[in-house]
């Protein structure tokens, strides 16, 4: 069953939407013969973490570790799990499509649209619920909006927090997700055998020559911008710094565990894992 991602700015009312949508869903599944036995809400608390913990670099990535495994263990064909975290880096919201696309199930992103003055307002009004001052600032200024041109930004509903007359599309929200499941037949007959020999050994192949290229081209010394690589129509995207061999062996060993299980067409591989790189880099 579908994984649903809420995301805006703190205090934008993305917890108030996700427990409307747990309703909403809870009622629907009752009336309806969806074999879905639950609906779960996985946020920070259930993981055992506060707002303070994106004051840290070490506890936020942490965090975004939490997320990620409950996710994971808990995301099933019986089940849906919204993920009410603020899921405000793409790249997160990349690893998190992609592993709903693992479990092949659909998945969608729920932005709590606010403005910053008023989002600020309401959080300075929450007592010891609201987020310390530098955490909010830090999270506005990092904050990557979703995009419904990307396919882990879509399908995306965007609401209007704090408009009465916004309510959740939630008519849209299920046919996107649970009326679309029935399609899965189509879907998985189109898909290949997961773990041929041939496709693993190419994803192994492709993700390397763009790691090597990247070595090869930071120990010429000469400072680059944008790296093409062998095999990609696409450039990688150089953050200002030298990369680390294990650091690129973290991404790559990353990308490749997301992608063993649903293959990608092979001559795509080094173009995707390019823009894998770019997200998280």
């Amino acid at each position: 069953m579908p994984l649903i991602l809420m995301t805006g700015y703190p205090s934008s009312g993305k917890s108030t939407r996700a427990h409307e949508l747990k309703q909403l869903f809870e009622t629907r599944l009752q009336q309806s013969s969806v074999a879905a036995h639950s609906v779960h809400i996985v946020d920070d608390a259930l993981l055992g973490y506060t707002h303070a913990a994106y004051a840290s670099a070490t506890e936020e990535k942490n965090a975004r570790g939490a997320l990620l495994s409950a996710v994971e263990r808990q995301l099933s064909r019986d089940a849906i799990v919204i993920a009410d975290t603020p899921n405000y880096i793409k790249g997160l919201r990349y690893q998190l499509y992609c592993i709903a696309r693992e479990v092949a199930t659909t998945h969608c992103v729920v932005h709590c649209a606010i403005s910053r003055e008023e989002a600020q307002r309401i959080n300075s009004g929450r007592g010891s619920e609201a987020y310390p001052e530098e955490v909010f600032e830090a999270l506005i200024m990092r904050y990557e909006e979703p995009n419904a041109a990307a396919k882990w930004d879509s399908p995306l509903f965007t609401v209007i927090q704090h408009d009465k007359e916004d309510v959740l599309p939630f008519d849209a929200i299920w046919a996107a997700l649970v009326e679309k499941r029935a399609l899965a037949p189509n879907f998985s007959t189109a898909m290949k055998p997961a773990t041929t020999t041939n496709y693993l050994s190419e994803l192994e192949r492709a993700t390397q020559h763009v790691i090597s290229a990247v070595l090869d081209a930071q120990k010429s010394g000469v400072p680059m911008h944008e790296l093409p690589v062998p095999g990609s129509a696409k450039k990688v995207r150089m953050p200002g710094r030298n990369l680390t061999l294990s650091e690129l062996r973290r991404l790559r060993m990353q990308f490749t565990k997301l992608n063993r299980q649903v293959p990608l067409n092979i001559e795509s591989i080094a173009d995707i894992f390019v823009e894998y790189l770019n997200i998280n880099l």
